[in-house]
Parts: C-alpha cells; sequence; structure tokens
C-alpha cells in the first residue's frame, strides 16, 4: 500500500509539477497571491472594482425629520443616479456618499412606486458611472453580485446566483411589479437601491427587496425596465400610465359559468369600488362586475389588466367584457391619463 508521501510525489509527477520534498502532513506550495484566485474570485472582483465607484450610499431625511438610508449608483456623466423609490419618496433632504468618503446634496428629479424606481441628480461629476447591461438575456445560475450599504455598512459586497427570473412582487403601491429577478446574493436593509451586476461589472438589475425571515430570497428590479421608467421620468416627470378608475380584487370564476360561457380562464378582476368620475363609471361599469376581458386580452388577473393599461391606449376606445352576476356585458371603456 502507498504511503501518502509517494502518493503526493506521484500525484505531482504526473501533473508535471516539481517534487518540491513534500512531507506526509503539509504541502509546502508558496505560490502568488494571484494564483489563489480562482475564475469565480476573478470574476467578483473584476466586477466589484469596476462598479463599486459608482455606487452611492444615500441618507434621507423628510420632512418629519426622520431618517432612513439606502444605496445607489450614477448611470450618467451628468450626475444622474438610479435608486428605489422606497428609499427617497417624500423625502426633503437627500445626501449621498461615495467610496472615496465625499459628500454631496443630491436632488429627486422623479420617482415612480409602481416599479419602485426613483432618479436623484447630483452636480458631484468627479465619480465614474456604472454601466447598464440588459436583463433581456438573462440566464438562471448565472453570477450575480449585489453591491451596497445594509445596515449602514458601507459598499458591501455579496455574491449569488440568479436563481428565478419573471417573478411578480406587489410594490408598496399595490401594483404588480413584473419582470422581478430572483438571486440568492445576499441583501439586507440598506442594499435597496444598490446594482445587481454580471461577471463582467455591468448592471442587470436595481436591488429592492428581501423575504424577512427567509434566506436566499431577495429581488431585483430588471434592468431594462429600470432603463425605460428612468426615460420616462426624464421625458415626463412621471410614467405615464393609463387609467380606468377602479380598485379590484382577483376571483375565482364559479364553474358553471366558466363551463357555460366555454371560458378560458377560471378567475377574473372584480371592481371592488369604481370612481365616479372615471372612465370605468363613464362606461357603465358596476362594483362587483368581474373583468374577463379588456382591449381584446384575457383577464384572469390584477397584474394583467395593469399590463393591458399601456400608455399608448390612453383616449382610444377598447372593448371589455365583464360578468355582471351570470351574464356577460360588452362595455366600450375610454382608458385616461393616471391623475396624481
Amino acid at each position: 500500500m502507498r504511503s501518502q508521501e509517494n502518493f503526493i510525489t506521484e500525484l505531482h509527477a504526473e501533473l508535471d509539477f516539481p517534487n518540491q520534498g513534500y512531507s506526509s502532513t503539509a504541502f509546502d506550495l508558496h505560490p502568488n497571491d494571484g494564483e489563489l484566485l480562482d475564475a469565480y474570485s476573478r470574476a467578483v472582483t473584476t466586477a466589484v472594482e469596476r462598479v463599486s465607484p459608482s455606487v452611492v450610499k444615500i441618507d434621507v431625511r423628510n420632512r418629519q425629520n426622520h431618517g432612513g438610508s439606502g444605496s445607489g449608483f450614477i448611470f450618467t456623466p451628468d450626475g444622474l443616479v438610479l435608486t428605489n423609490s422606497h428609499v427617497v419618496h417624500a423625502s426633503s433632504r437627500i445626501k449621498l456618499t461615495f467610496l472615496d468618503g465625499m459628500t454631496a446634496e443630491a436632488t429627486l428629479i422623479g420617482d415612480d412606486p409602481d416599479t419602485d424606481v426613483a432618479v436623484l441628480r447630483t452636480d458631484h461629476l468627479l465619480t465614474p458611472i456604472a454601466t447598464l447591461g440588459n436583463s433581456k438575456n438573462l440566464r438562471v445560475g448565472q453570477l450575480a453580485i449585489a453591491v451596497g450599504n445594509p445596515f449602514g455598512f458601507q459598499f458591501t459586497v455579496t455574491a449569488g446566483v440568479v436563481s428565478a427570473l419573471g417573478r411578480s412582487m406587489r410594490a408598496s403601491s399595490g401594483r404588480m411589479m413584473e419582470e422581478i429577478i430572483q438571486t440568492d446574493a445576499a441583501l439586507n436593509p440598506g442594499n435597496s437601491g444598490g446594482p445587481l451586476v454580471d461577471s463582467h461589472g455591468q448592471v442587470i438589475g436595481v436591488n429592492t427587496a428581501t423575504i424577512m425571515g427567509a434566506q436566499g430570497l431577495c429581488f431585483a428590479i430588471g434592468i431594462d425596465t429600470a432603463k425605460y421608467i428612468a426615460s420616462q421620468i426624464l421625458q415626463h416627470g412621471r410614467v405615464r400610465r393609463s387609467w380606468i378608475g377602479i380598485a379590484a380584487q382577483n376571483v375565482p370564476l364559479p364553474r358553471r359559468i366558466i363551463y357555460e360561457y366555454k371560458l378560458a380562464t377560471s378567475s377574473g378582476v372584480m371592481a371592488t369600488n369604481i370612481d365616479p368620475d372615471g372612465p370605468a363609471a363613464k362606461a357603465g361599469m358596476h362594483e362587483g362586475d368581474i373583468i374577463l376581458r379588456f382591449a381584446d386580452e384575457s383577464i384572469s388577473a390584477i397584474n394583467e389588466l395593469h399590463k393591458a393599461l399601456t400608455s399608448d391606449r390612453m383616449g382610444k376606445p377598447q372593448s371589455a367584457v365583464v360578468l355582471r352576476g351570470v351574464t356577460l356585458v360588452e362595455l366600450t371603456i375610454v382608458p385616461a391619463t393616471r391623475p396624481d
């Protein structure tokens, strides 16, 4: 039976390593530090080095002088910063802290609670900017790296993978956010608004939420969504969406109704409250009506109705089919601009 020392010597001979007189108790290698970095480590460190200079710590104060903090990142040469709406909404003062310790004031250009995206501007223009990637071509299992300021610990890095794509979650406004990235890169309070980046250091998402008490369930807004929302804020000061003036909830449909009308869905969206001056009321919708179709699209859940209420449908008549009692009723609704 071969001794451990003979085995090590034979192994290194096969691998064409020089025999350095290894003892049976320890390896006596003294490689350079760089050789200790495997491909994974190099990817993480390179990505972090590229994005970290653009990351900022955000401290806010509201009109009641209550404070909070979060993260963000500069994405244009003229000092625009992406972060979460819930980090800066209704704030009266916003202070940024940069990687080099410098601080600067920022102003809120606009925010969209429905997607939890906000855009700030700072006059501090000496900071490198983040490179925005895309979230359309992400693959489950690829490297995901989060940079932020959890619990005030500045410029903390965590790494994991893209755990799932196309998740939905509810924003603070009650609207369903679509195309959410799920990751196991650890996030904590204070990470909100910071970048989620790929192995090239390109931003693929804006970190937004965790499930408290759970481990490895963290979420980010896809950067494609964030770029679109930012462009809307910069052009219009807000995101323009069409609106029909109802509060609603998902409801199951009775089996006999599904069978009688040969419906392709087992649920719909019931109007629980109707704005008397809104488009739905003007079209004749009643409280308790269950929306089954809108703009020739099947509606089985609130998020599907939200997706159908696009800005290009404002002011244009749209067909709607609702279940009123046991009767299908066809309506024509003209979506309006969503009021402030």
